[in-house]
């Protein structure tokens, strides 16, 4: 349905994926090449989906989450999240049940993000987070900027019937 390499507003441009070589790792282990590196040591990305006309895009991550070391939000949010918005993207579904560790730093990036979606009534939720990890990112109170939520069956699901289940949501819970 969508791939990021052939669309020509994704900050994945032209990328070109070897089914054959396998060179990225994660903890001495070798990941599938069309995970995307987009600048963490430790955390990797693939747009899995993204519709412009209804301002949202579903990216999921794999692995370590680590802002305390590698500043994976601010990488994220100037390498990646900022081209979207600036193509009109302005609420992002991140399915993170494949995050193994989250490793927090200051609130700065999630605090500004939030800001920067809230004057065109965006939104960020996390899918599926594993449970240690979602218990650092709420230790450390993230959710003050980003929505925590569980859907079970998402891959099943088209990307809008996803999108439209936590757009309900959302408005949901600004009501």
């Amino acid at each position: 349905m969508y791939t990021a390499e052939e669309d020509k507003r994704s900050p994945f441009f032209g990328r070109t994926y070897s089914e054959f070589e396998y060179a990225q790792t994660l903890y001495n282990f070798y990941i599938h090449p069309q995970w995307d590196d987009f600048g963490s040591r430790t955390l990797y990305m693939k747009i899995l989906f993204t519709d412009y006309e209804m301002q949202y895009a579903i990216i999921e991550l794999l692995g370590e989450w680590n802002d305390a070391i590698e500043n994976d939000i601010m990488t994220m949010r100037r390498d990646i999240t900022d081209i979207m918005y600036k193509q009109g993207i302005t609420h992002f579904i991140l399915i993170a049940e494949n995050v193994l560790n989250f490793h927090s730093s200051d609130d700065s990036y999630y605090e500004e993000w939030r800001e920067q979606l809230e004057d065109d009534h965006g939104w960020v939720v996390i899918l599926n987070m594993p449970e240690q990890s979602k218990y650092d990112f709420k230790k450390t109170r993230l959710t003050n900027y980003i929505t925590l939520l569980e859907m079970e069956q998402w891959r099943t699901l088209k990307p809008e019937l996803i999108f439209q289940t936590i757009q309900h949501e959302m408005m949901y819970r600004l009501d």
